[in-house]
């Protein structure tokens, strides 16, 4: 029950002095409360079951009167064994029609129609955007873009101040000023516009789990109600978990209570950003970073069990048995031949290695085109998962992934200054010695003699992808697409053209 003045800040406990310690002390929730039936609850609390059932109808009656559904009614009343009219109903609502959802729609843009585009026409407020990638993807330069594009007035911004929240660098101001002075729209506001600045960025620092804890839920709301930021950003959200919760900072015999521990509190920060988004009308824009992920290695036929070999193979239904040639018992039972040994079976469909790819951003693309994974040509790239876990993927709205990759080329091409790995055109690799045969290996699955590539590849620069993993505006990244492909260049992020 420690969580009704959560979701119901505004919820009289006058009248329930009396159930709620009982409550508490048997921890029953308002999930209990509104999912389990009332005799239950009032045999496992030792309380009257009418008490209950009058706590209930009060707490229904309040989430109904937030999602404006009319309070006393009789059809969502009669199957929970309550009287219509039980309860008061709370002010606000929140239920809107798809009208009026696109006329109150705002969005914080990037600065680029390309990357605008990706993303559904930008950031939008009420709710929390996540953008994870490894060290050098480019996530900082992409936050630090939008805490200066939400002062610009609509279309790319709301004219408000922007609030920076930090657990591990202070703000770069010295790459803010760049930006103001390189960016071509920055740099070019006419006299009445007003110009975005740094004393409308406010700053606050988390050193630590303990303090972020503090600023997030006491702090915070008083500097979101005082100066109204359109922006909320979150420089990252895993630092001081990541932390803290390490292996190395807990013991063998604490850390699943410290995960547990760690979950329950995600869940409520989750749940607290979220309201403060909704209630304030801002966006709250997190990073988060990420760990290596290592596929599970498949077996060769040699190694594959006799138990997964004979799993593999499907069972055949009965009008197959039927339709097929009579066969004897002996040839029916007879155990499959040695010889020819059956594949490992793919990973189940339930399970996490294969559900992953779809809300993490790494794991469901096809290596690069200019060499081949399973030969002595570099890696395609590491898989990453974007740290806090599944726990956390549940809080926010949307992922946006940043991929890094490194772009290969030749040593003599690198010795001529040829950038050989950008340029994916047939008359590229035609122009390029080796590469075109490489290109083509990776395309049909051939290679050339490994011997002879394994000294002749070095990384000569880095591209970089950007693509919404998932979201409820806009359509993610498609199986085998790595995104808009974009660069950090001195005025902060582009989309560079096809």
């Amino acid at each position: 029950m420690t969580d009704l003045l959560h979701i119901l800040p505004n919820f009289s406990t006058a009248d329930y002095t009396h159930l709620i310690p009982s409550l508490e002390k048997h921890l029953i929730t308002c999930t209990d409360l509104l999912t389990l039936e009332a005799t239950d609850v009032a045999k496992r609390a030792q309380l009257p079951v009418l008490d209950v059932r009058k706590l209930v109808g009060d707490i229904i009656a309040q989430l109904q009167g937030q999602l404006g559904i009319e309070s006393g009614n009789a059809a969502t009343t009669s199957g929970l064994g309550l009287e219509a009219g039980v309860g008061k109903a709370g002010e606000g609502a929140l239920r809107k029609s798809g009208t009026d959802l696109l006329r109150g729609w705002t969005t914080i843009s990037t600065l680029d129609d390309e990357l605008d585009a990706a993303l559904g026409g930008g950031i939008p407020t009420g709710y929390i955007t996540e953008i994870t990638g490894e060290s050098g993807a480019g996530k900082t330069q992409v936050l630090l873009t939008l805490l200066l594009s939400a002062q610009l007035p609509p279309p790319h911004g709301l004219s408000r101040p922007t609030l920076y929240i930090s657990t591990e660098h202070p703000l770069p101001t010295t790459r803010l000023t760049q930006l103001l002075t390189t960016h071509p729209l920055l740099s070019s506001l006419p006299s009445t516009t007003p110009t975005p600045s740094l004393s409308r960025i406010l700053t606050l620092q988390t050193p630590d789990l303990e303090s972020q804890d503090h600023i997030l839920h006491y702090q915070l709301p008083v500097a979101l109600a005082r100066h109204h930021p359109a922006l909320l950003v979150i420089d990252s959200i895993a630092a001081n978990y990541r932390a803290e919760t390490s292996s190395l900072t807990t013991t063998p015999s604490t850390h699943p209570a410290a995960l547990a521990q760690r979950s329950a509190d995600l869940v409520r920060l989750g749940q607290h950003l979220r309201t403060l988004a909704q209630q304030h009308d801002c966006a709250v824009v997190v990073a988060n970073q990420v760990g290596d992920r290592f596929a599970p290695a498949a077996l060769s036929p040699s190694q594959t069990p006799r138990h997964a070999a004979l799993s593999s193979s499907p069972t055949p239904l009965p009008h197959e048995l039927q339709a097929g040639p009579a066969q004897s018992l002996s040839a029916a039972l007879a155990p499959a031949p040695t010889s020819t040994p059956k594949p490992t079976p793919h990973p189940s469909a339930l399970t996490l290695d294969h559900q992953q790819r779809f809300f993490t951003g790494w794991g469901d693309n096809p290596p690069s085109h200019l060499y081949h994974a399973s030969h002595s040509h570099p890696p395609d790239h590491n898989l990453k998962t974007p740290s806090l876990g599944l726990v956390w993927a549940n809080q926010i709205a949307c992922r946006v992934a940043l991929v890094k990759e490194a772009a290969y080329l030749r040593q003599g091409d690198r010795a001529s200054g040829t950038n050989v790995a950008n340029d994916s055109s047939a008359a590229g690799e035609a122009a390029r010695p080796g590469v075109a045969a490489a290109a083509a290996g990776a395309r049909d699955g051939t290679s050339m003699d490994p011997g002879a590539d394994r000294a002749e590849w070095a990384p000569r620069t880095w591209r970089r992808w950007m693509r919404v993993v998932f979201a409820p505006w806009v359509a993610g990244v498609r199986a085998g697409e790595k995104g808009v492909e974009f660069e950090v260049w001195k005025g902060g992020v582009r989309a560079v053209g096809a």
